[in-house]
């Protein structure tokens, strides 16, 4: 009696015989390999956050200068202006001056010199309207995103917003000289968590023609 000895290899040609394919076996093996442990795990996520962290902190802090610098630089042209429109009132004066026959005005006659705070608006050429005495505290300036002032009738005040920019004026008399007033304007801001900061400049100016007022 003859025994058949079924090998795995038998089998296969059995099957592929009987559906005309051949299906190759291989014998596949299984390594078992170690994870990692909790605290391996801890530490890589520890050194992950400090290369993920210290970069954006990094970067954060030279931003908020950035924009510190840029509103210091702001804050430095706003004063600027402030002095530049007082002069231009007191310039504007002149032609009223030259064209006056008797009792010329006061060449600083526009520009309070009470040593009182008060605001100009450098786009107004009419000191009436660009000069406003301030009631305690000056409100902040307001923009268009292309120019700064504070706006009223003429002006579309939906356009407008506040800042975080306060610009104050002070004006007096220098003492024993009828000729010189002093203007001092000084620009406060916060940009952000930074605390607030303060930008004063001062500058003289003189009664350069004669309008019959001063010590000529």
């Amino acid at each position: 009696m003859m025994e058949f000895k079924l090998t795995a290899y038998s089998l296969q040609l059995v099957v592929s015989k009987k559906f005309r394919r051949f299906w190759p076996l291989s014998a596949t093996s299984y390594k078992l390999q170690a994870g990692f442990t909790l605290i391996e795990t801890l530490v890589a996520v520890m050194l992950l956050s400090v290369a993920v962290v210290s970069p954006m902190a990094l970067a954060s802090k030279s931003l908020g200068s950035a924009y510190y610098a840029r509103d210091q630089i702001t804050a430095f042209y706003l004063a600027q202006e402030a002095i530049e429109a007082v002069r231009s009132i007191r310039d504007s004066q002149i032609l009223v001056i030259a064209g006056s026959a008797e009792g010329a005005p006061d060449i600083f006659g526009l520009i309070p010199r009470l040593n009182e705070p008060f605001t100009i608006d450098g786009r107004k050429g009419d000191a009436s309207t660009a000069i406003v005495r301030c009631n305690g505290t000056c409100p902040p300036l307001q923009t268009n995103l292309t120019l700064y002032g504070y706006p009223g009738l003429g002006d579309d005040l939906g356009a407008w917003t506040p800042t975080y920019f306060t610009r104050t004026l002070h004006a007096y008399q220098v003492t024993g000289s009828m000729d010189e007033i002093r203007v001092t304007v000084t620009v406060t801001w916060q940009t952000g968590p930074i605390q607030e900061r303060s930008f004063t400049i001062s500058e003289n100016m003189y009664r350069w023609v004669d309008d019959g007022v001063g010590q000529q």
